[in-house]
């Protein structure tokens, strides 16, 4: 039988895992809090607009599903006291998603202040806040708290266990899975045993960690509240924490998978009955673990947006597939430098579970990638689609050093056979004990029957134990040297070792970026709220209000991306004043050379009319007087300049009252 006979893990193991602990570190740091799969398309009142009446309530768009609670939306007067009743109101109608609360009756002039924060679907906290004026603009003391949603150290935390239970899932369904369909064997052996055991452990902590954090995470930010008992019971009732304490049901059939695993099949030597243990532990083990994931699916970015009855199952799948690869490289890993020996045959059995477990993942990976970006431009300019391309990247490495172990696997040599002269001297110092102990004896029968010596002193009860502790050093020093040499023989055996290790450490930072991807906001709904500058649909205006609307361009030169904000005031026929803030993705001034503005109602046949604002400063430019003669759905065009041959118009409708 071929084997691997394991080292002890040397300075390159401790290169490699700082290493990979300082690319975890550099993620987990320059991750922003979690932003969210819903996003505010609009609102009415408008950020900044000026009414000149109280409206009745404030309303409140989204992209998606939101949950809302009676503290969900606050309107408070300049001074800081609540404006608003505390009632919401459901204003959502077909496919658009909004919320609003009624105000108090008599609200002096001034600025009002609208925070909001909710839960997304997707099981991500967002939150908000904007201004509009009654009557005319005032000073307000109005102080937001700068800790975003989902932010802070509860963030972190929940982060954390979040990324955890990932790794605890891969640990123990991939280690269940090496165990029952590459290396029966394994399952008598400790070190694997704990590894599996391990991964449990670690998923019920941060499920249970998550599960009491998860109030604070979507509602006061602090961690006192873990302990606010009517906080958790509100969370229990949530889609997110069913999901948990479903999570923590299914751990404990997946405990008894475990004791199963490492107790009655461990045990049997029969193969019949073995075989039919091992066909029950697999199926049993495939429903739970396909449950757990699930868990996943059901409440997070799968069970929202389009087709989340295919995506759902798409998301299972996947994640049973990376936890096949990533969790039975983990136990591979643990086998080779915590184990005597694995066969060959185990290695090559995983080596085409990995290649299966890749197949699906590329194949699921695939629908993810278009569902959840859905366009080029997305890919390239959302924070999603970036971290998209790095989770590909560290996909193509991964798969890259795989392949090179795959080629390691083969290329096994045949176990070292022991020297002759090693053989002796371990044979002479096994028998040597024996030799000493019949010296012993026939030294005792002659002299005498009554066991004492000339000076009637008692004889020795056993070897001597100085001797015995010599004997062990020795026999231990020539199993390492002979270990030593069959390792130095056997440059294969090393090479596989040293790629199955740079293969996990490539993996922790692969499940780092996926566990941030969970957790940020799709690009898909990103280009679409950027798209929607902040209306419900089309029609980008309330009459009588001032229009503000926000128009993403790519002119596809240097520099070319970023935002047009633009403003029409007071929104209605007659006189209007213009102003367009040109700015770069990161929302910091873009200076163009040209920026020039149509205005054009077809249903008149008016239009179109030209605008040439004048630059006010850096990515600011203004017009004063421009003429809207008639009412209804005007379409603004906006062609923006950024070199002497690059250049893109972008439009929008809004209505004019």
């Amino acid at each position: 039988m071929t084997t691997t006979t394991a080292p002890r893990p040397g300075t390159a193991l401790a290169r490699l895992l700082v290493l990979a602990a300082a690319l975890l570190g550099v993620l987990l740091a320059g991750a922003a809090p979690a932003s969210a799969h819903a996003a505010l398309t609009g609102s009415d009142p408008g950020d900044g607009a000026v009414v000149a009446t109280a409206p009745k309530e404030v309303g409140l768009t989204f992209s998606e599903q939101v949950a809302m609670s009676a503290d969900s939306i606050r309107v408070l007067d300049p001074s800081g006291r609540r404006a608003d009743t505390g009632e919401i109101i459901d204003l959502c109608s077909g496919a658009v998603v909004k919320y609003g609360v009624a105000l108090r009756a008599g609200l002096p002039d001034g600025t009002y202040t609208v925070a909001w924060q909710t839960v997304s679907a997707d099981s991500h906290p967002i939150a908000g806040a904007f201004t509009f004026s009654i009557g005319a603009p005032s000073a307000t003391s109005v102080a937001l708290p700068e800790q975003s949603a989902g932010g802070g150290v509860v963030g972190a935390l929940y982060g954390i266990a979040r990324y955890l239970s990932y790794a605890g899932f891969a640990v123990l369904v991939g280690g269940g899975a090496f165990v029952l369909l590459c290396w029966p064997r394994g399952a008598e052996v400790r070190p694997v045993q704990r590894t599996v055991v391990r991964g449990w452990l670690t998923l019920t902590g941060a499920t249970l960690v998550m599960l009491l954090l998860r109030g604070p995470y979507t509602g006061s930010g602090k961690l006192a509240d873990v302990f606010d008992l009517a906080g958790l019971q509100a969370v229990l009732q949530t889609k997110t924490g069913a999901a948990l304490t479903s999570r923590l049901l299914l751990l404990g059939a997946a405990a008894l998978f475990v004791a199963v695993l490492f107790g009655a099949y461990a045990r049997r030597t029969d193969p019949k009955e073995r075989k039919d243990l091992s066909f029950g532990l697999g199926l049993g083990g495939t429903v739970v673990a396909a449950g757990i994931a699930g868990t996943w699916a059901l409440a997070e970015h799968a069970s929202t947006g389009i087709q989340p009855g295919i995506a759902m199952p798409v998301d299972i799948l996947h994640l049973l597939a990376v936890a096949a690869w990533l969790g039975g490289l983990t136990t591979l890993l643990v086998a080779l430098y915590r184990t005597p020996s694995v066969e060959r045959a185990a290695v090559e059995r995983f080596s085409r579970v990995a290649f299966v477990s890749v197949a699906a993942l590329v194949a699921t990976g695939l629908y993810q990638s278009w569902r959840q970006v859905g366009s080029w431009s997305a890919l390239t300019g959302t924070r999603y689609g970036q971290l998209l391309l790095v989770k590909i990247g560290l996909m193509a490495v991964l798969v890259g050093i795989a392949w090179i172990s795959r080629r390691w696997t083969r290329r096994l040599a045949e176990r070292t056979v022991p020297q002759p002269e090693e053989e002796e001297l371990e044979q002479h110092l096994q028998d040597e004990p024996a030799e000493e102990g019949r010296q012993e004896e026939t030294g005792a029968e002659e002299s005498g029957t009554e066991g004492t010596d000339t000076e009637g002193s008692a004889p020795e009860d056993g070897p001597d134990p100085e001797r015995a502790a010599q004997l062990a050093r020795q026999r231990a020093a020539v199993a390492t040297a002979r270990r030593k040499k069959e390792r130095d023989a056997d440059p294969e055996r090393t090479g596989l070792r040293r790629s199955v290790l740079t293969e996990a450490a490539v993996a922790v930072v692969l499940l780092a970026v996926t566990t941030v991807l969970t957790s940020t906001e799709p690009g898909r709904t990103e280009e679409e709220a950027a798209r929607n500058g902040g209306t419900t649909a089309g029609s980008a205006a309330v009459p009588d209000r001032p229009v503000d609307i926000r128009l993403p361009f790519d002119t596809g030169g240097v520099d070319g991306k970023g935002v047009v904000r633009l403003s029409l005031d007071p929104g209605r026929t007659g006189a209007n004043a213009l102003h367009l803030f040109v700015e770069r993705p990161n929302g910091k001034p873009l200076d163009v050379p040209e920026i020039k503005v149509n205005l054009t109602l077809e249903e008149k046949g008016v239009g179109p009319l030209p605008v040439a604002p004048d630059r006010i400063q850096t990515g600011h430019w203004s017009a004063s007087g421009v003429q809207l003669p008639l009412p209804g759905e005007w379409r603004i065009q906006v062609t923006v300049r950024t070199s002497e041959i690059d250049q893109t118009t972008i439009e929008k409708n809004v209505k004019i009252g």
